[in-house]
Formats: structure tokens, C-alpha cells, sequence
């Protein structure tokens, strides 16, 4: 069972199911109907092996058709490489839109089934993710941090670096050879 990696922080009695396999979570992006990806400012700041998150997040909404939500400043890493990421707005914003039964999404073909998070400061994730387990019950919501996020409806558990790159590196890869 992992534990929330902020201490002091109780989740209650309903917490995420812990990713033990990377494959998990490309076969339910596979199976969504309607997948986002909602990328925050940290991702500019982290280095997979060389490589910038953003330039995964890139790559892995290509290879699933997934739009992108540009969270803060996070727009200008994508324009900068030639990606005009789906919408920008901050987070708050968008976690009031995905619990909103009336909205129909960023192009107006209903709500979506599978929001996934990444790049976003912990406890502003948390407090989100709490938001939309308890307001908008038929999301399913994956946190794709290295830290644990009780309040996802998957999240990996508490990470180092190395095995959280192996883990993305997983998931990418089973999209390329199953298709997105």
C-alpha cells in the first residue's frame, strides 16, 4: 500500500489504486473514449534522461490523440517546440470544467472519461484530484507524477527518479506497439 508522499495529509478511506505495472496505464488510455492530458509547470522543469517531460507529453498525445491543457506558464515550453497544445488556462479552471456536467469539452463533443495529470505542484494536484473524486465520480483520473497521489483514481506510488523514467518509457512504448 503506498503512502501519500506529503505527510500530515490524510486522504480518507477511498485512495488510489497503486500503478504497478506501466502497461496499466496505456491500456486505459487506449480504452478511453475521451482522454486529456493536463500538463503543469513542473514538467518544463524535469529532465527524463536528456530530454525534456515536454517533449514526452508531446509525444505520448500524438501516439494516444489526446488533447492538451497547458496549465500556468507551461503554453510557452510547448510553442517553443512547435506544439500548440489544445487549451491554456490555469488549473483550477480546468478542474472546474472536467467536474461540470454541462460542459462539453474543448471541442464540443462531450465530457471526458480520463483525465491525466502531470507536472503539477503536489499539493495543488492533491487538492484538485480531490475535487474531482468526490464532485465528478464518473472521471477516471491518473496521476502520472513519481509521487503518490491519493485522490487519483491510479497514481504510481512514491518514485525515484530512475524507475519513474523507466515506468514513462514503458508506457510509451506500449502505445507505439499497440497503437494509441
Amino acid at each position: 500500500m503506498a503512502e501519500p508522499w506529503q505527510t500530515a495529509e490524510i486522504p480518507g478511506p477511498k485512495k488510489a489504486l497503486v500503478i504497478t505495472k506501466p502497461k496499466i496505464v496505456s491500456a486505459m488510455i487506449r480504452r478511453a473514449k475521451r482522454p486529456i492530458l493536463i500538463v503543469g509547470h513542473e514538467a518544463a522543469e524535469i529532465d527524463l534522461d536528456g530530454e525534456s517531460l515536454i517533449d514526452y507529453l508531446i509525444r505520448l498525445s500524438n501516439l494516444a490523440g489526446m488533447p492538451i491543457v497547458a496549465t500556468a506558464h507551461t503554453v510557452r515550453y510547448f510553442i517553443d517546440r512547435g506544439f500548440r497544445p489544445d487549451a491554456w488556462m490555469p488549473i483550477l479552471d480546468i478542474a472546474n470544467r472536467l467536474r461540470d456536467p454541462n460542459w462539453s469539452g474543448l471541442d464540443g463533443n462531450g465530457q471526458y472519461d480520463l483525465a491525466i495529470f502531470v507536472g503539477i505542484q503536489y499539493y495543488m494536484e492533491w487538492v484538485v484530484l480531490s475535487g474531482l473524486k468526490h464532485f465528478s465520480p464518473k472521471l477516471k483520473t491518473i496521476s502520472l507524477d513519481r509521487f503518490y497521489q491519493p485522490h487519483a483514481s491510479w497514481s504510481f506510488p512514491n518514485l525515484n527518479m530512475k524507475d519513474w523514467i523507466a515506468c514513462l518509457k514503458v508506457i510509451e512504448e506500449d502505445l507505439k506497439e499497440r497503437g494509441g
